[in-house]
């Protein structure tokens, strides 16, 4: 769905380059609101740290009957009469691999919408590459930025992104390879069957995915009436109705059944599905990909699947 009735006549390169601008002016907005939503939802995290065979110091936590005696810290313990054990932190580099789908349908805003889905992609993307680098991981972005470990990755793939050529259809995954997980932002209004056929690949060979769907409000809940001109941002054509309201039951089937369809293959091959509204606030999405990642997810997800 794109903007109603704004169609713009111009040749590939230039449509290209306006895009590439556009993107250039649009990315350092993103990457100031992302390291907003970034610090207040670390606030009190370990960050995606786990228990393992560092050096580095990460927790106490109480004892339990068969663990090994020598890993028990007497001195913590002699303070209340427990036994703790001093728990390292995991230093196994990780790899994450972020992608956004920046493709002409991405531009569209509703008066219901508080920024263009592009724009939520881009801080969602940029926030969590924000936390992912401040707890050590490696960060990269399929065609545009070999992973890096950096606490200054997010810079790094807010700068790579304004000069990347323009980013359509799903990202070339050739070079994401072993022990990593990829998350995958757009809208995925093409066919469900047709993106899962993409993805079961990735599935069968063991790659760690999930993805967030981005929404409009308008692409809901169809809240269009009366004479309305809809255009196609990568096609051109156009459909205009005399009475929009009369296709709006039909419209929301479609929609919802194509969501379903969508997130039932994602989990069944073992990826993760997040949805997301451009009316609600960035953190929902980020803290919810967040524990997918952290190997907890949402317990909306856990009721679903016990």
């Amino acid at each position: 769905m794109a903007s109603i009735g704004q169609i713009v006549e111009q040749t590939p390169a230039a449509d290209a380059l306006g895009r590439a601008r556009q993107r250039a002016t649009l990315v350092p907005d993103c990457m100031v609101e992302a390291k907003r939503i970034a610090n207040t939802v670390i606030a009190g995290w370990h960050g995606r740290r786990k228990r393992g065979i560092g050096e580095n110091f990460w927790q106490f936590r109480p004892y339990s009957d068969g663990e090994s005696l020598s890993r028990i810290d007497w001195r913590r313990s002699a303070r209340d009469d427990h036994l703790y054990i001093r728990d390292r932190e995991w230093e196994a580099a990780h790899t994450v691999w972020l992608w956004a789908d920046l493709s002409p349908s991405m531009m569209f805003k509703s008066t219901l919408g508080h920024v263009s889905k592009e724009g939520r992609a881009l801080v969602i993307m940029l926030a969590l590459a924000e936390i992912l680098a401040r707890s050590g991981e490696r960060i990269g972005c399929p065609g545009v930025m070999e992973p890096v470990a950096a606490r200054n990755a997010a810079e790094r793939l807010a700068a790579a992104l304004i000069h990347a050529p323009a980013i359509t259809g799903m990202p070339d995954t050739a070079m994401v390879r072993g022990a990593s997980d990829l998350v995958l932002i757009g809208d995925f209004l093409d066919d469900a069957d047709a993106i899962l056929s993409q993805i079961a690949p990735l599935a069968k060979r063991g790659q760690r995915g999930h993805v967030i769907e981005i929404a409009d409000p308008a692409e809901e809940d169809f809240p269009y009436a009366g004479r309305t001109e809809f255009s196609d941002p990568e096609t051109g054509e156009k459909l205009t109705s005399g009475r929009a309201e009369t296709l709006r039951d039909d419209y929301r089937l479609a929609y919802t059944a194509r969501r379903d369809r969508l997130g039932e293959g994602m989990r069944r091959l073992g990826w993760s599905f997040v949805t997301h509204r451009t009316d609600q606030l960035a953190s929902q999405a980020l803290v919810a990909i967040h524990m997918y990642l952290s190997g907890t997810p949402p317990l909306s997800d856990r009721s679903a699947r016990s």
